[in-house]
């Protein structure tokens, strides 16, 4: 393992930036260099800490690029761990779901990515996004759990809105088309799905509730559309609310100091894709405190810049949001700042607020990724 001294640049402290060298030693942070450590020369950069995203479902389009192509599972996470590392994200909480529908998202799919080996680069973690009504597959989820297997759950229900479209819609031939099957046969899996909800959801979600508090993982509740939704999570110790449906929802759950989480593409694109709360203005007031890459890595780079030209959130306010809030939601302690002992996770990023592009990333204190052309600064 190498030791670096990087030097040269302005380093996000708890007073914000300020000229300072950095020094990285057997892997965290450390108060001065080694006598071996190399050097990095980062004169106009920004020296930043490493991106934590919470949920990330991108890379399923390694694991099938479109539908009825697929491919191996370590091939995707490969591929999908090298453009994570080169979005500055160094903690990428990978957002699995696991469905009751075949194909992308089935027991076997998961199984398939539980087995495969994981890439260098990024610490790469499982984000559980467990589809309230698969019942068959709660064994398998529970097991992966007591296994360390999964590192956050988060608590799926969208068989409802797939099962209320028609079986000749256009939105239902989208989820067919992602399983693979005929999209009668998606209405079909839904409507039984529906049929057993009943009788065996909530025994179901108390299970995987209780196994992840035996596990000390954390939980999220997703897409809450009530008050009384969040406080039903919450009371399953559900302690962090993503993309809620409703304003009403997050300011419910910041009442409460849980930590809400809206998407990053949100903020790059100025608006929901879905129509729903405007993240950007929602995190100048503190209702949102965490950005998720959601469906786009790139997207959480570039939002804290954005939300920096804003003119509301400073330089630590905005890649709080990216950095010490998700690792304070996660309850991940050895991350998140530039502090002595934690983890070398470490972002370089030239052209300040106004055109930012990554230079370097450390992750876990050596060097994961370089920009082209960047080779002389080492």
């Amino acid at each position: 393992m190498n030791d670096w001294i990087i030097e040269g640049g302005e380093v996000l402290g708890e007073g914000g930036l300020a000229p300072a060298a950095l020094a990285l030693s057997e892997g965290v942070l450390s108060e001065a260099p080694s006598r071996a450590a190399r050097r990095f020369d980062a004169r106009g950069c920004w020296v930043l800490p490493g991106i934590i995203d919470i949920h990330g479902d991108a890379h399923e389009r390694g694991l099938q690029p479109r539908p009825g192509v697929g491919f191996d599972a370590g091939f995707a996470l490969e591929e999908s761990a090298r453009q994570i590392i080169g979005c500055g994200i160094t903690t990428a909480y990978l957002g699995v779901t696991l469905s009751w529908e075949p194909g992308l998202r089935s027991l076997a799919a998961f199984r398939a990515l539980l087995k495969a080996p994981r890439p260098t680069g990024p610490d790469l973690r499982i984000h559980l996004r467990f589809e309230a009504d698969n019942f068959d597959a709660l064994p398998d989820a529970i097991a992966a759990i007591g296994l360390g297997r999964v590192h956050l759950l988060g608590f799926n229900d969208h068989t409802p809105s797939i099962s209320k479209h028609a079986p000749d819609s256009v939105k239902l031939a989208k989820f067919a088309d992602r399983a693979g099957v005929p999209a009668a046969e998606i209405h079909a899996l839904a409507a039984a799905a529906m049929a057993r909800r009943a009788a065996e959801l909530v025994p179901g979600r108390d299970a995987l509730a209780a196994a992840a508090r035996a596990a000390g993982i954390p939980m999220l509740s997703h897409d809450d559309a009530s008050p009384e939704t969040r406080a039903m999570f919450r009371g399953l110790g559900a302690g962090i609310c993503e993309f809620p449906v409703v304003e009403e929802v997050a300011l419910d759950a910041r009442a409460h100091a849980e930590p809400v989480v809206m998407g990053a593409p949100n903020v790059v694109r100025g608006g929901s894709h879905l129509g729903w709360s405007s993240a950007a203005p929602l995190a100048e007031r503190g209702v949102v405190t965490v950005l998720a890459s959601d469906y786009h890595w790139p997207a959480l780079f570039m939002a804290p810049f954005i939300m920096m030209r804003r003119g509301v959130l400073d330089v630590a306010g905005a890649w709080a949001l990216v950095s010490a809030n998700p690792a304070a939601a996660l309850g991940l302690k050895d991350r998140g700042a530039l502090k002595p002992g934690l983890r070398g996770d470490v972002v370089l990023v030239e052209g300040g607020k106004d055109a930012p592009k990554p230079v370097a990333v450390f992750a876990e204190g050596e060097l994961a990724w370089i920009a082209p052309g960047a080779a002389g600064r080492m």
